[in-house]
Formats: C-alpha cells, structure tokens, sequence
C-alpha cells in the first residue's frame, strides 16, 4: 500500500494538470478544430468543457458579473481585453509554464502590447480583418460596375438600394463595426467627438431600411454560407469560412471577401486566463498546447483564420496559407489600424448610438 501511494504521488507531483480534471473554456463559435480539443484531453488527461459566444459583448457580460467558472477566455484585444487588463479581471501570466511562448511573432505581439503592457496577460490565438463578406454572383447580376474594396458598396445609401434585393446585413457589435465606420468616414475610428459619432450614427441609420438583418457574428456566417445575404460588414474569417460552406453544399453561391482599401480594422483575439479561474494550471498548459506550432496550423487550417505562430505556416492548409484574404499582404497591412478603447463616456455615446441604429430610429 505505502508503494503504491508512493508512486501515486509521484505522479501527482509529475503531472499536476491531470490530476485537477476539468478546463473550461469560453471561445467564439466556430473558432477551433474539435480534433484540436480531442487531442488536448488525450494528451493531457484533462477533459474541456466547452462554451461559446458570438458577440464581444455577450462575453463582457458573463465575465463582469464574476466567478464566470471559466479557465480560459478569447477576447479581442480592443476594446474588451484592454478593458479586462485595466479591470484586474484577468491573471498575469506564468511563462514558465509556457515555454511555447517563443514561437509568437514579436512584431505582432507588439501591435498589442498598447492592450496589455508587456504582454502580461495574454498570448495571440487568431487574428483576423473586418471588411465585407460578399455574396459575388449575386452583386455581379445586379450591380456589375460597384467596386467591391470599398465600404461605399455598403454605406452609400444609393449603393445599398440597388442591393437591398439580396440581402444586407451588417454584424451586432458596435465594438467591431463603428471603427470602420469611422474610418470610412475620415474620422479618428477611435473619435470620442460627439460630432464624429452623429455623423456615423447617421451614415448607419442611413442604410438601415436596406437591411434584412443585424445579426451576431455565428448567425451572420450561416446566412452567408446559405446566399440569404450578398453584402455583410463582418469578420474576415466568417466570411472565408462561409465561403467553404457554400462550396460545399454545391448550391452555386459565390461567397468572396473584401478588405477595405482605405485600412481594414485589424483585431486580435487573446488566450486570457480570468482571475478568479478555477483551474490556472489546465489554463497555463493549454495556451502552451495551442501555440506549438502544428497545434496552432490544424486551428488555422480548419477556421480560416491567421495565427500568430511564423512556424505554423508552412503546416497550414495550402488554400488557407495562400489565401491573401486570410493571410494578407504586407500593403494591406500597412494600412491596417488596431482601434483602441473608447473611455467610460464615449463608451456610454456609443452604446446608445448603437441602440438606436438597431431599433432603426
């Protein structure tokens, strides 16, 4: 008996995150390869439960009312992760517990070090670009001259008449949305101006006659995938997994994507683990699985969206690796801009600009 408790121990002390059970985790749907998920719990003995979300928001929510239960969370770095850092609501991370740390692009890990100073409190999962999901045959029948790297295609109240026939939609985050709103409109995208903000609440209510939907980030992919909408203001990665969809279901709809010429937002969504998490361990072992970089390719492979991991990429799917809309080129990227966070009142201005743009008055 002493033998075997002996050895019981050993292994209690060998491999701590087997013995402490459960992760559980909150991401955004549709936003990991399940074999990744099946691998982890082979590997490591710990089982994952596994909850999702569409909406920066949704996920604010849950996590500002406290003891979430979650081990690992998937912010945007703007504005939700910085706000969560600022708040001491997430856990400085121990990287000697992840020593797949060093695979991270430096250069992109900089871009949101203005989020979190130092990097302390989370590694890049994916990242992506917020432009226009198109449903292309559709466009092509009725509006063959519009180009279609514009946000005029969307925003200009008479473009979106000629296109209202097909269906358009635009996402349910004012967080991802106005900034290039903004933009589009020459304004700062992180303006907490009030008349910055009248001039794109009115650019919005503008087209929202024209709009069959303002759906969240999930239910917008489906329509894409199924041809209900042909223009969409969404997630690069949405709209290329949506594209996959439709090939597949051999429907004949077109599905393509567009960065805005005048500067895509570009976000970052981060492995963060909650203060009050239950299981830190589970969570510290699981950003280190996620960023071993074969781990990191099937994610990127099977959602369509870019990783953070330089030495993933020749492991990544040829059509996801060689895709410019999922891995775009460095001219793009020039132009990108990371929005920052709107403070406490420009937050409230906003809030209520987006509450009237969805009830459409």
């Amino acid at each position: 008996m002493r033998r075997l408790a002996l050895i019981a121990a050993l292994l209690l002390a060998v491999l701590p995150a087997r013995a402490q059970g459960v992760l559980n985790v909150y991401n955004w749907t549709d936003y990991i390869d399940p074999h990744v998920v099946q691998r982890f719990q082979q590997e490591s003995g710990i089982r994952i439960r596994y909850d999702v979300y569409d909406s920066l928001e949704t996920l604010e929510g849950k996590l500002s009312a406290g003891r979430s239960g979650y081990d690992i969370v998937v912010p945007t770095s703007e504005p939700s992760f910085a706000r969560l850092v600022r708040a001491g609501a997430l856990l400085p991370l121990d990287r000697a517990k992840i020593p797949n740390w060093r695979n991270l692009d430096a250069g992109l890990m900089e871009r949101v070090a203005r989020s979190d100073p130092g990097n302390a409190h989370g590694a890049i999962y994916l990242w992506g670009t917020v432009g226009l999901g198109l449903r292309l045959d559709k466009i092509r029948a009725l509006a063959p001259d519009l180009a279609l790297d514009s946000l005029d295609l969307l925003l200009k109240p008479e473009n979106a008449k000629r296109l209202a026939g097909c269906g358009l939609a635009v996402m349910d985050s004012v967080t991802d949305v106005l900034p290039s709103v903004l933009r589009w409109l020459g304004r700062d995208p992180d303006s907490a101006d009030a008349g910055d903000l009248r001039a794109a609440e009115s650019a919005l209510l503008a087209i929202r006659p024209q709009l069959r939907a303002i759906p969240g980030s999930g239910a917008l992919l489906d329509m894409l995938a199924t041809g209900e909408v042909c223009v969409a203001l969404t997630y690069s990665g949405d709209v290329i997994q949506a594209a996959a969809r439709a090939r597949e279901a051999g429907r004949g709809v077109e599905i393509g994507y567009a960065a805005p010429k005048a500067g895509p937002h570009m976000s970052f969504d981060m492995l963060a683990i909650p203060a009050d998490a239950p299981n830190p361990a589970a969570a510290h072992a699981f950003i280190d699985f996620l960023l071993r970089p074969d781990v990191i390719a099937a994610v990127s492979s099977h959602v369509r969206y870019p990783n953070a991991v330089p030495a993933s990429r020749p492991l990544i799917a040829e059509a996801v690796r060689t895709d410019p809309n999922v891995y775009p080129p460095e001219s793009v990227l020039a132009e990108a801009f990371v929005p920052g966070t709107p403070g406490p009142q420009a937050e409230r201005l906003r809030s209520r600009l987006w509450s009237r743009f969805r009830a459409g008055r």
